[in-house]
Formats: C-alpha cells, sequence, structure tokens
C-alpha cells in the first residue's frame, strides 16, 4: 500500500528537507521524490496472550528511499508509535546514512503496543508475528532492520530466527543489532552514545569545548545517554544532570556516573543522595551548561521553551528532540545545534559494518569497529562543519544540504525510468 501523509512531525521534517534546499539544487523532480516514502506497509499483528486471549496489535514499515542502497532502520515498540512518526523518523534515516556516506538508503518500523504490559512469551511472539507480516518486504538486499526503542538484542533475536525460519535459509544480513553468537558485531551496544561523543570531539575546538572540564546535562538516560556519559567523563568533561522517563537528579560540581549508573541498575530509579538534588527534565533542559543532551524522544526542545536554553551546544542523541521552529530560535541565539542525522548515526554506521561482516563471514575485533566508527564520524563532522561555516548556515542545513546532495546524485543516476516513469 502507497500512502503520502502531511501530518506535524512529517510536516517538520518536510520544512528541514526545504530550508536545506537553500544551499543545494537539485532536480525539481528529485525533490518531489524525495518528499513522499516509496513505500509504506500497515498490517495487523494477532498475538495470542498468557491468559488464551487475543489480542490484534498495529504495526508498520516503510521503505522511504532505496537510492543509495537497502532500506535501513530500526524497528519500535512503543504505546505512542504511529504512521507519521514512522514516516519521519524513516526519512531521518535517508537523510542520516547518506550524512555519514554509508550505502543504504533509510526505513522505519514500529508497533503500537506498551512491551512492559507484556511477558516474555508475549513479547516473542509479538516480534516473530511482525516479521511474518513485513517478511515479503525486507531482506540482506532490500530492508534491514535493527533495534530502536523498546527492542534490543534478544527482540532482534526473535526476529531473525523467524526470518530464517520463513526463508528456509541463514541469512544474518537481513537483521543488525543482533546477539554476537548470532552475527551481532561487536560495539554495537555503544554504537549511539559512542558516535555523538566522536562527534563532539572531533569538533571540540570549533565548538569552544577545550577548556578546563565543560559541563554536560542529558536528558535520557538510557543506553544512548549512559554511554554517551561514561565516555564524556572519563574524557575530563563534567556531566553535571541526567534524567530519565520518571526522576532526574543534578549536582553543579559533577556526577559521579558509574556510581549513577549502578544505582539505577539496581534500583530502576534515579535517586538524589546527599550530594545531589532531583531535578526535573524541563529543569534539565534550561541549565546554564556547555553541552545540552537530548537523548529521550522526539519534540522535547520546541518554541515554548527553546529561548530558555542556555547551554552553547545542543547534541542530539535521540531522533527529532528539536522542532523546526525551535531550531530557528537556538540558531538565531547562536546555540550550536549538532543535529540527531550526525550526532546520532554511530548506531546505523555499526550496524553497517555488521550488515559487512554478515555478507563476509568474518567478523571484526572491538578495535577495528572503535577506529572505523571514529573515522567514519569525525569525518562526516569535519565535512558538515566546514560547509556551515563556508555557507553561514546551521550545522543542521549543512548536515542536510550534503545529505540532499547525495541522495539526488543517486536518484538522477538511477535514469528517468526507473524513479520518473517514462518521459
Amino acid at each position: 500500500m502507497l500512502m503520502s501523509t502531511e501530518m506535524p512531525l512529517f510536516s517538520n521534517a518536510l520544512k528541514q528537507l526545504d530550508q536545506a534546499l537553500t544551499y543545494t539544487k537539485l532536480h525539481e523532480d528529485t525533490v518531489s521524490m524525495l518528499r513522499q516514502p516509496k513505500t509504506v506497509i500497515q498490517f495487523s499483528i494477532p498475538v495470542r496472550m498468557d491468559n488464551g486471549a487475543l489480542k490484534v496489535f498495529k504495526g508498520y514499515r516503510i521503505q522511504y528511499s532505496d537510492a543509495r542502497g537497502p532500506a535501513k532502520g530500526g524497528i519500535r515498540f512503543h504505546p505512542q508509535v504511529n504512521m507519521d512518526e514512522v514516516q519521519s523518523l524513516a526519512f531521518w534515516m535517508a537523510i542520516k546514512c547518506a550524512v555519514v556516506n554509508i550505502p543504504f538508503g533509510g526505513g522505519k518500523g514500529g508497533v503500537r503496543v506498551n512491551p512492559k504490559e507484556l511477558s516474555k512469551a508475549e513479547l516473542e511472539r509479538l516480534s516473530r508475528g511482525y516479521i511474518n507480516g513485513v517478511a515479503d518486504y525486507i531482506g540482506p538486499d532490500r530492508d534491514i532492520p535493527a533495534p530502536d526503542v523498546y527492542t534490543d538484542e534478544t527482540v532482534m533475536a526473535w526476529m531473525y530466527d523467524q526470518y530464517c525460519v520463513i526463508k528456509r535459509q541463514q541469512l544474518p544480513a537481513v537483521i543488525t543489532g543482533k546477539p554476537v553468537a548470532l552475527g551481532g558485531s561487536l560495539g554495537r551496544g555503544d554504537a549511539t552514545g559512542r558516535g555523538g561523543f566522536y562527534v563532539m570531539q572531533a569538533l571540540r575546538q570549533e565548538l569552544a569545548l577545550s577548556g578546563e572540564a565543560p559541563t554536560i546535562a542529558i536528558q535520557g538516560f538510557g543506553n544512548a545517554g549512559t554511554h554517551f556519559a561514561q565516555l564524556a567523563s572519563a574524557a575530563g568533561y563534567r556531566v553535571v544532570a541526567v534524567s530519565d522517563s520518571k526522576s532526574g537528579i543534578y549536582n553543579p560540581n559533577g556526577l559521579n556516573i558509574e556510581a549513577t549508573i549502578a544505582e539505577k541498575k539496581k534500583t530502576g530509579q534515579l535517586v538524589a543522595n546527599g550530594l545531589e538534588k532531583p531535578i526535573s527534565n524541563a529543569e534539565l533542559l534550561e541549565l546554564n551548561v556547555d553541552v545540552l543532551v537530548p537523548a529521550a524522544l522526539e519534540d522535547q526542545i520546541t518554541v515554548k521553551n527553546a529561548d530558555k536554553i542556555k547551554a552553547h551546544v545542543v547534541l542530539e542523541l535521540a531522533n527529532g528532540p528539536t522542532s523546526f521552529d525551535a531550531d530557528q530560535i537556538l540558531f538565531k541565539n547562536g546555540v550550536t545545534v549538532l543535529p540527531d542525522i550526525l550526532a546520532n548515526a554511530g548506531g546505523v554506521t555499526v550496524s553497517y559494518y555488521e550488515w559487512v561482516q554478515n555478507r563476509a563471514g568474518h567478523y571484526w575485533p572491538i578495535e577495528k569497529v572503535h577506529t572505523e566508527l571514529n573515522t567514519t564520524i569525525s569525518q562526516a563532522a569535519r565535512d558538515i562543519y566546514k560547509f556551515k561555516t563556508d555557507r553561514k548556515c546551521s550545522v543542521r542545513d549543512a548536515a542536510y544540504a550534503l545529505a540532499l546532495a547525495r541522495l539526488g546524485s543517486a536518484i538522477e543516476s538511477h535514469g528517468t525510468q526507473t524513479y520518473f516513469g517514462k518521459a
């Protein structure tokens, strides 16, 4: 089923596309192709619950573009998943893969569900049911899913296994983010946070972060946020605040990150001790720090709070945490935003390495994964920042402009019959 929609989040994504076109020129037919996804799949997933009842969940898979290679993007399980969100994320994946110049297009998937309400057996049945619904549309050379919000390597293992059952073959390159025992790559677990850290380090001089113990606040203390915090703390940055969906803690002298992680693993919460005080997500965003890291969900910085952001740098580990209008306010106020399509591209980059390893049947040591990631991400960051400096635009506009130029070149190189129909 093909469809085109213009909903709030996707409209925001298209505004970013239109603004970036100020800095790069594409054929009008190419722009038309980039304004809507190639394929949209919506399907039902019936799951037999442990109590014998049948529940039917709504699943999505969107392949936004395959001009530069197979579609690539995660699958999220979340109660707020909807078509607008998945479509926007698929678009951003197409841009993100082009930003770091890896040979993938963009895709995204999701299921509207609260996975915390499911038993492990129910979660496995849901995961396998998702693959039953999309098996004819994915594959190592067509569309390669990965983990996302509330999915992990265990879920990917179930999905990979179900695909192999359906196809009667061992095809590890169909899904990335798998357990290492099933062909997953070393270094995938911390790749998103590590990639964001490498972006910050590559631009440390340009961002005036070379002083003593620059301060950082992190909204979202999940996988990406915790790994970023560990690396930043070890490198001499001072992480003064972290938060999750339930709570937050703040200490202007810096948090003990390892102790904070250990306490959260033990209690499931961020609990303030005598040296720390509780802080809300809203308060954290407005702290006077050198670097603010939104690492939670979309739309956290909006027109309502953009003028209150005091950080000098916003590094987006989350997908789409800053609205289009808020981004304009931050740029006007002199805040440098390192956009999600660059800052959180470490995950898809290591997913690409996993796919390469699966195809070759040859697996890399962790040191090679880290070295390759640092090289890829740092080069992308420097290229984008140079474009930004030369054109006097925002880092986001520079990243989009470079990505769109690469996507446009690929689309036009395929020829008019493939993408535009007969003349």
